[in-house]
């Protein structure tokens, strides 16, 4: 079974770095962010609406790539979870993670016995199909697979330690845009309760000895999301990276701003 070199370099202390993908879904993505210099790719299954016969052709592309497949789940149900990492995903986001009982069901249908209950299959997507060593297998995916609440609500801030002391759980994502809105300050990123919410959860995951994952629009966020202690580093959105790389250039070519 491949490794998740991701989740390797992050106990090493490195960041890493990687994008959403929200509507793009061609044969080449992977490989035009692999060589682009991305860490890992993370396929939207909740505002993106991807299915998940899609994400599997598409986890497949990342098959032989050094670029890291992960997804972003549509909610907790526990079908909605498993199902993209028998597809080959190699770490999964959960959305409104807000308690540790809610922690613990994820961490408990993301790993197999006798840590959780997953359901056992191999020979299939997920360890590209090979053969035998059933012990062996369910080692190397219980270690390879990077298990990620979403931290974005008011309360799934004041909760966070207990979140992040689940065994199995990873890291902690700060959903900035829905954290906003819980927080009463929607759009705000520079409020002191916005500021505050997002200490607390970087300060938690340093206790806690996972990292802290964030999505930004711009390196200048990144850096400062960065200079926070956030190492996971998601820049930007396909959609975005797209339509901000030709509004550029067409002002560049009409000559504006000069």
């Amino acid at each position: 079974m491949r490794p998740n070199p991701v989740k390797a370099k992050l106990a090493r202390g490195e960041a890493a770095f990687g994008t959403m993908i929200l509507d793009l879904s061609g044969p080449g993505l992977a490989k035009i962010f692999e060589n682009a210099g991305a860490d890992f790719i993370m396929y939207d299954m909740e505002a993106a609406c991807f299915d998940i016969g899609l994400i599997k052709s598409q986890l497949a592309m990342c098959r032989g790539l050094k670029i890291v497949p992960m997804v972003n789940v549509a909610s907790q149900d526990p079908v909605m979870i498993q199902l993209p990492l028998d597809c080959g995903a190699m770490g999964l986001m959960i959305p409104v993670v807000e308690t540790r009982a809610q922690a613990e069901a994820i961490a408990r249908v993301t790993h197999y016995p006798p840590k959780g209950r997953r359901g056992v299959a191999f020979g299939i997507a997920q360890d590209d199909y090979s053969l035998g060593g059933l012990d062996r297998q369910i080692k190397a995916a219980d270690k390879r697979n990077m298990i990620i609440p979403k931290i974005e609500t008011a309360k799934g801030v004041e909760n966070i330690d207990e979140i992040l002391s689940v065994a199995g759980i990873d890291a902690a994502f700060v959903g900035h845009m829905d954290l906003s809105v819980s927080l009463g300050v929607p759009g705000n990123y520079t409020h002191p309760k916005f500021s505050a919410a997002v200490d607390k959860v970087i300060a938690a995951c340093k206790r806690h000895k996972k990292p802290g994952v964030c999505l930004v629009a711009s390196p200048e966020a990144a850096k400062a999301w960065m200079k926070k202690g956030f190492r996971m580093v998601m820049y930007s959105t396909d959609t975005m990276l797209i339509a901000s790389a030709y509004k550029a250039g067409l002002e560049a070519i009409k000559g504006k701003g000069k």
